[in-house]
């Protein structure tokens, strides 16, 4: 093969002078790397498009670890939103959850909204209710109604997000007064066949929840962990300026994600079995896809990462926004795995 010569570059001298005028502003100090990952550079090529960083989850294939978290409910852009966002992952071969359908249980009027199934394709697929919903309708004897949707919706199963504290601080808030872990064990004796899903909203479980639920017949947990939205403080921050400073306290306790896996892989060492097939979907202040990798690289079960505000913030207007990020994510996910190893903890 020839050489390139210098003449065939026609911007070569533009790049030399940009490395001039930018090399002081590029220096970066030994205390800003980022000491989570060995760099690798000798051990691996640009990776291709084809490079494969799918794998089976929620008995689906993905193309790549990535859940499109759960997000609008029924708001004025809700249906531009959730479109954008299921047409990327059919796109993309991403998990998609939605945001809460709890009116979808009394009427159609936002159904358009969450009609979603011919969009995705055949990309895992969830809807979402609150626990406090779930709790009610054990007690009106309306399941039917939640198993009713899904099948309309045709997802593939249901996403119950568990959140005492964002219901307590919310000024229309519901009082939950039936321990969340019974409440989700009464609907899995309803609908034992149903595909199912428990997350948290911005403040993560602690180890007895993970316990708890690391025992029940789950398709996964979703961390929905500190460091992201936190919805408890969305909520104190409707409030008014003297309940805010009574609340204040209880919006900023929490687990981040790295603490809660560290937690579960405790918790399988001192167990004699392991969760069958159980998947974690690791969310909660994933900022990009290296904070994804390296999560995801740190699990003890099969894992993928979820991401909600950035998509919502690309999802918004004309898709081709999301687009770019979303192929931006998807790219750089294979370098990191093509080219960083993640340390050991010590």
């Amino acid at each position: 093969m020839d050489k390139l010569k210098p003449n065939d570059d026609a911007n070569a001298h533009l790049r030399k002078q940009d490395h001039i005028n930018l090399a002081f502003q590029a220096q970066l100090l030994s205390g800003q790397l980022d000491n989570r990952f060995y760099y690798e550079p000798m051990m691996a090529a640009h990776p291709s498009n084809t490079f494969d960083i799918g794998l089976d989850f929620l008995n689906k294939k993905m193309k790549a670890p990535i859940w499109i978290a759960s997000m609008t409910g029924g708001a004025q852009m809700a249906q531009i939103i959730n479109q954008n966002l299921a047409k990327s992952a059919k796109e993309f071969g991403l998990g998609m959850g939605l945001g809460s359908c709890r009116h979808l249980l009394y009427d159609d009027q936002h159904f358009s909204d969450f009609d979603l199934r011919k969009t995705i394709g055949d990309q895992p697929f969830y809807a979402n209710l609150g626990i406090a919903q779930i709790e009610l309708e054990i007690k009106n004897g309306g399941l039917h109604k939640v198993l009713e949707m899904l099948k309309k919706l045709q997802v593939d199963g249901l996403i119950i997000h568990v959140n005492p504290l964002q219901e307590w601080i919310q000024p229309e808030g519901d009082i939950i007064t039936q321990r969340p872990i019974d409440t989700i064990q009464r609907f899995i004796d309803y609908a034992p066949d149903t595909s199912l899903i428990v997350k948290e909203v911005g403040q993560g479980f602690g180890p007895r929840s993970l316990e708890a639920l690391l025992k029940l017949p789950l398709a996964a947990i979703d961390f929905g962990a500190a460091g992201g939205t936190n919805f408890s403080k969305l909520e104190m921050l409707r409030n008014s300026s003297e309940a805010q400073e009574i609340i204040a306290p209880l919006a900023t306790v929490g687990h981040h994600a790295l603490e809660m896996l560290d937690w579960i892989k405790d918790i399988l060492n001192q167990s004699d079995s392991r969760p069958n097939q159980m998947s974690l979907i690791i969310s909660g202040g994933i900022q990009n896809y290296i904070d994804g990798y390296y999560l995801v690289e740190q699990s003890p079960l099969k894992a993928i990462y979820g991401q909600a505000s950035n998509f919502l913030r690309y999802a918004q207007g004309d898709y081709v926004n999301l687009q770019k990020f979303v192929s931006s994510q998807v790219n750089g996910y294979r370098l990191a795995k093509s080219l960083l190893t993640v340390k050991p903890k010590i």
